[in-house]
């Protein structure tokens, strides 16, 4: 048996395929914690932990200073907004994160919200389990095919998204101000430069970027207006980049005629949220990312994360601060 164990931490809900990596370690002492640990609790069991995985719980400079020893905090996901990542480097500790391993799921999930906006899902499954055949014809369903699709952000998600939706014969604008438009047009899509300039051009708008002080508000009232009238738009990113009142206004006026939200500013949202009012939004509970095949990727992959920290090997490419190892 090996001396000097590190002690390393998982919420509950980590899959079994991380947490077996893990537990096989002789070197590892392994520590199951609940995901909604609150931070009084979660505090002291920091005192000597090298290595933590983090679900939803936040880890930011409090968390940071109750912990002396830590060498390594991997989220099991790709999404970091509730990470103080300035502190973590400024003492040389890394956040890795899941890499693709959910970004096929979230792809997915955003190409079945536009769909399911556009052939009215809910409305449909509606009319059959109510009986009203006679009412089928008021509301028709769109087609996507041959509709213009601009997709915000060109990266692990973005790009899979954007192959998606070529594949459903749709054409596929991309603003990444951080992606060469070169990059962009060897994939075979259209790079537009000025995001307010390309809206009026979409059919569907499909969010894939980070939450960040740069893309908070980004959709604000003045944006949603630039939109096409009778455009639908999609968000499987953060909650907050879309301003929801805005949307809750632009969606009543009959402007925006769908929205398809996997997240929320605040989640979860009070019962009395003014998209829950409107039939034309359809929602999931921040879900985009979960699925069978995500849930073991993302786990096995957090787990590996962690090991290469503590055994002096790390994934570099799976390092939002690859700058702490050199």
């Amino acid at each position: 048996m090996a001396t000097n164990r590190k002690r390393v931490m998982v919420p509950h809900v980590m899959d079994r395929a991380g947490v077996d990596l893990l537990a096989a370690r002789e070197d590892i002492a392994l520590e199951i914690y609940p995901a909604g640990i609150d931070q009084a609790s979660l505090l002291p069991l920091l005192a000597d932990v090298s290595g933590i995985a983090l679900s939803a719980t936040p880890f930011r400079a409090r968390e940071l200073a109750a912990a002396p020893a830590i060498a390594v905090v991997a989220r099991i996901g790709v999404g970091f907004d509730a990470v103080e990542v300035p502190a973590l480097t400024a003492r040389k500790v890394p956040l890795m994160t899941a890499g693709t391993s959910n970004s096929t799921s979230v792809a997915e999930h955003a190409l079945y919200l536009m769909m399911t906006l556009a052939k009215r899902g809910p409305a449909m499954d509606a009319l059959v389990r109510q009986g009203r055949w006679v009412d089928r014809h008021a509301g028709l369903p769109d087609e996507i095919a041959g509709k213009t699709v601009l997709i915000l952000g060109f990266g692990r998600i973005g790009t899979r998204s954007a192959r998606r939706a070529a594949a459903m014969e749709m054409t596929v604008l991309i603003f990444d101000p951080y992606v060469s438009p070169d990059v962009i047009r060897a994939a075979g899509y259209t790079p537009v430069a000025d995001l307010d300039a390309a809206l009026p051009r979409a059919d569907f708008v499909s969010i894939h970027c980070p939450k960040n002080a740069e893309t908070v508000g980004m959709f604000d009232a003045a944006r949603l207006a630039r939109m096409r009238r009778g455009a639908m738009i999609v968000n499987t990113a953060r909650g907050g980049i879309i301003d929801e009142a805005a949307l809750a206004a632009a969606l009543t006026s009959g402007h925006l005629a769908g929205a398809g939200l996997d997240v929320l500013a605040e989640e979860p949202a009070r019962p009395d949220h003014p998209l829950f009012k409107l039939p034309q939004v359809v929602l999931s509970p921040h879900m985009a990312g979960v699925t069978v095949e995500s849930i073991a990727g993302m786990a096995r992959v957090t787990a590996e994360n962690i090991l290469s920290v503590l055994d002096g090997h790390p994934i570099r490419a799976h390092a939002v601060n690859p700058e702490v190892f050199d």
